[in-house]
């Protein structure tokens, strides 16, 4: 039997390590765009505040009109931004930790282990796996889950004998 510490092996491994490296070089160029327009807008806004007392109105309001504008547009960039790079993120992610699982399972079968636990099973040997016959049983049952008896929490319902 053993165990692996799954958070630990996806914190540490060089795989983890390589992906997070590609996000950063494939966003840099954004990262580095939006910080760009974020300093502009705020000279912008500094420049407007220092000068606006002196402009003519008209003019003032057409600076305030643009720059709020720009802001708008920043601020959906932004977000948009945020948005990619965590959809990103979690497909290296789960890239990763699929990757992780097949080698914990070679690794296992290579070393004779039965089993490997984490925070779940991530191997067992055929006698240990009980997937198969639970499956069986399922597929002998309707498809349609049952209804929670009245007033009984979900998932609270009790197993009709205790487990081995």
């Amino acid at each position: 039997m053993g165990v692996v510490n799954f958070q630990k092996l996806l914190e540490e491994a060089p795989q983890t390590k390589a992906a997070m490296q590609a996000l950063e070089n494939e966003f840099a160029p954004r990262r580095r765009d939006l910080l760009t327009m974020q300093n502009d807008l705020k000279a912008k806004d500094e420049k407007l505040q220092k000068e606006g007392a002196v402009m003519a109105e008209a003019d003032r309001a057409k600076a305030e009109k643009t720059l709020r504008d720009q802001q708008r547009e920043f601020s959906r960039k932004a977000g948009e931004f945020q948005d990619d790079a965590s959809t990103r993120r979690n497909e290296e992610i789960g890239k990763v930790q699929r990757y992780l699982v097949s080698e914990i399972q070679a690794y296992a079968n290579a070393q004779g282990y039965d089993l490997v636990l984490g925070d779940g099973v991530f191997f067992a040997k055929g006698p240990l796996d009980i997937t198969a016959n639970v499956l069986a049983v399922l597929n002998t049952k309707p498809v349609t889950l049952p209804p929670s008896p009245p007033g009984a929490p979900a998932g609270s319902a009790k197993p009709a004998t205790p487990p081995k």
